[in-house]
């Protein structure tokens, strides 16, 4: 079996997780900070995009660190 392979699923798979977990903080810290302050929606809307951007960036390099290692194969 290839090393490489088992890498690029645990990369992968770490990844979407992280990314889950991170997207679920994301939109309830959204929805809390909504429920306190509603006229405050449109800041907190931008911040909210802003975030997951940042967090959806991870499973993005991770795919393209599985090509990379992939490729070694």
């Amino acid at each position: 079996m290839n090393i490489y392979a088992i890498a690029v699923g645990l990369l992968l798979g770490l990844a979407a997780i992280g990314a889950g977990i991170g997207n679920g903080l994301v939109y309830s810290r959204y929805i809390e900070g909504i429920a306190r302050q509603p006229e405050a929606q449109s800041r907190l809307q931008i911040q909210m995009f802003i975030g997951l951007g940042l967090v959806e960036a991870l499973p993005i390099i991770a795919v393209a660190m599985g090509f990379i290692f992939f490729g070694r194969a």
